[in-house]
């Protein structure tokens, strides 16, 4: 049976929270003179001398809305690299436990685990990378703390199968991290309709691929009331700021509006994807569930090298597990694609 107080680490478990006297004010005070803030406004024109809502309430009720979940199952981040970084700090103790990866997948699981010291346990992908269930059972036995699953992938592109990922959920006894920040790009993948089915699970979004929102610096966690409490509990007291929260606000009255920017990027990187399947230099372009294509060239760091010294920046995988001469394009707009194929053309 879980048991999630038995995979908190003790000095989170004992930790008491930061707290000010606007936690839970539930209605407008008439004076603020808790804070210290600059009573007499700030050197900007707009209202920026007032700390923002510690747990942006008015974003997580619009959000469950938009999303069918209660505002008590979600967390509000600077970036969904901040949740990342919350769960390793609250469930994996330096220099004793572990956590579980199936590479190649998000480079910053790896960097969390260095800045937290914590072992990583890889378990590679398959050759179609998908996720290797022969392997994720026998690495099951190390005691992990925590698994990571990136679906859709990156930086493959390609969704991980639902049936392996629910047997990750339905085996693994710590908690599951399904890190869904393409999730938009593809219908019906999502488990967020499930997520009271499974207490240790908690799925990541973000504002900033589909709602186009990087900027912002704005992601999301979806989990368990008790995950989300100890999240909560750990984070730094104002950590999403005033000016995210108004246009995080603005944006979930746009959905209409996201749907358009997906169906825009679908439409493009179909196009793209067959443009470069005629290329020379490109030997296979990868299934995408994503705003990004997959390939494999004739020399990957020297495809990102001629394209760097025309001024197009792509990513170069080449040093991933499985990933030889590969690189990441990102979907751009037609004008850029048109570019980009012109410029993989001319590579010699």
């Amino acid at each position: 049976m879980f048991d999630l107080d038995k995979l908190v680490r003790a000095n989170i478990r004992s930790l008491k929270a930061y707290s000010s006297a606007r936690d839970n004010l539930e209605s407008d005070a008439r004076m603020l003179l808790d804070l210290n803030e600059n009573s007499w406004g700030s050197v900007l024109p707009d209202s920026f001398n007032r700390y923002p809502d510690p747990f942006q309430r008015e974003v997580k009720s619009k959000l469950g809305k938009v999303k069918g979940v209660s505002p008590d199952n979600i967390f509000i981040g600077n970036g969904s690299d901040e949740a990342v970084d919350l769960i390793f700090r609250i469930f994996a103790e330096p220099r004793i436990d572990k956590v579980l990866i199936f590479p190649p997948s998000y480079g910053m699981y790896e960097v969390y685990g260095a800045v937290n010291d914590v072992k990583m346990i890889s378990v590679p992908l398959t050759d179609e990378f998908d996720i290797n269930i022969e392997g994720y059972r026998e690495a099951r036995g190390e005691g992990a703390k925590i698994c990571f699953i990136c679906s859709p992938n990156n930086p493959t592109g390609n969704s991980m199968s639902m049936e392996k990922i629910e047997e990750v959920l339905r085996t693994f006894e710590g908690i599951v991290v399904l890190d869904e920040a393409y999730v938009d790009f593809v219908e019906h993948k999502s488990f967020l309709p499930r997520l009271s089915e499974f207490p240790h699970l908690v799925i990541l979004q973000t504002f900033s691929k589909a709602w186009g929102l990087a900027n912002l610096r704005a992601g999301m966690a979806f989990a368990s009331n008790e995950i989300i409490s100890l999240m909560s509990k750990v984070k730094p007291p104002f950590n999403v700021n005033g000016v995210t929260q108004r246009y995080i606000l603005g944006a979930l009255e746009l959905v209409k509006r996201r749907d358009e920017l997906i169906e825009t990027t679908i439409v493009e990187r179909g196009r793209v994807e067959e443009r470069l399947k005629d290329i020379p230099c490109i030997l296979k372009v990868y299934p995408s569930d994503t705003n990004f294509l997959f390939v494999k060239t004739v020399d990957g760091p020297g495809v990102f090298t001629y394209l760097l010294r025309k001024g197009i920046v792509v990513r170069d995988r080449s040093k991933v597990t499985l990933c030889n001469d590969c690189l990441r394009i990102a979907v751009g707009t037609e004008r850029e694609n048109d570019e980009l194929i012109e410029a993989l053309k001319e590579f010699a």
